[in-house]
């Protein structure tokens, strides 16, 4: 992984983590908002 990768990396985790706390509670319309948010993130980057 480069330097540059490392904040992004990050941002990706934070929100598949979002996603999985919104999963817990049962709200479906964030958790695809964070899904998505995570998926576009990685395809930006890489």
């Amino acid at each position: 992984m480069k330097y540059n990768q490392l904040f992004p990396c990050a941002l990706i985790a934070l929100d598949l983590g979002a996603a999985v706390l919104y999963g817990v509670s049962g709200d479906w319309r964030k958790i695809i908002y964070w899904i998505a948010a995570a998926t576009l993130t990685t395809v930006v980057t890489f």
